[in-house]
């Protein structure tokens, strides 16, 4: 199991001086330990940039700097290359690319000022364009594999869900916090064994990437509300899972300050979507 990944995730003194931001790096190491924490290969592309332009280059667009026949030859050399690689080991799991760049952008790239268009324009840089047939997920979403299960844990239909969706998660290679198995699973606690799982899923929240909810039923259970709430106010983004049918309005299918403050998805494959799992695909268990 491996991914492609753009080579200054691996080394950022590929990078254009001046880019590369403190949390860049983070998003950088962040991206290796959850490679290495599911034992997947970081297998580096070519960088088109510095083989073209040379290291310590200046920042530049597309247009500006690299809109040459030499240079599209390069890549098409380099594209060649990368696809025997392909073949001998077998499709990756995705690209893990760097939003921006003018050659490794997933989803923006800065290509050039064109016929009144901005610099910075949706789409893949030049060299990621050519693997349409690849996935490709931007580093920053890719660093994001901590996740926080809010839920109802309450009778054993709940917490065999919440049991089950978490090794789905973690079948495509997310860290899941379950409250449940914290010691969050009776009634017969004193008021010192309240404090330590209070303070335990706070850190929890506090550390995690992202929050998934599960808001089932006639209306969200109050505990995961405030799991919701809390996570939105300190700006983790929340995934609400919802797959019961039932609405509490016209135009809302829970508490419309739940729902406005998250991602509602209505299924699993759904869910996983949103996550940008590198898995979507793979059949769902549980």
């Amino acid at each position: 199991m491996y991914v492609l990944v753009s080579p200054c995730v691996l080394n950022p003194s590929l990078r254009a001086e001046g880019i590369t931001r403190p949390s860049d790096i983070a998003a950088f190491n962040r991206a290796k330990e959850r490679c290495r924490r599911f034992g997947i290969e970081m297998v580096p592309l070519p960088c088109p940039e510095t083989i073209y332009l040379g290291a310590g280059r200046s920042p530049g667009t597309y247009l500006e700097r690299l809109n040459t026949p030499a240079f599209l030859r390069l890549i098409e050399e380099l594209e060649s290359q990368v696809r025997i690689e392909i073949a001998e080991r077998g499709p990756p799991l995705c690209i893990v690319g760097v939003n921006s760049s003018p050659t490794c952008g997933v989803t923006s790239t800065y290509y050039g000022e064109e016929g009144g268009k901005p610099p910075k324009r949706e789409g893949r840089g030049v060299f990621l364009a050519r693997f349409p047939d690849i996935p490709a997920i931007d580093v920053i979403k890719f660093a994001r594999y901590r996740i926080y299960l809010a839920a109802p844990l309450f009778s054993e239909a709940e917490r065999a869900y919440n049991a089950a969706l978490a090794r789905l998660l973690e079948e495509n290679l997310f860290d899941v916090y379950v409250p449940q198995d914290a010691g969050d699973d009776s009634s017969g606690r004193d008021l010192t064994e309240h404090s330590r799982m209070f303070s335990a899923h706070r850190e929890a929240l506090d550390t995690a990437d992202a929050v998934v909810a599960i808001i089932d039923g006639a209306d969200a259970d109050s505990g995961t509300a405030w799991e919701m709430g809390y996570a939105s106010a300190r700006g983790t983004p929340v995934f609400a899972l919802r797959t019961d049918f039932r609405k509490v309005g016209v135009h809302e299918h829970v508490n419309l300050m739940l729902e406005q403050s998250a991602t509602l998805v209505t299924s699993q494959k759904a869910l996983l979507t949103a996550l940008n799992s590198p898995l979507a695909e793979i059949p769902l268990s549980g």
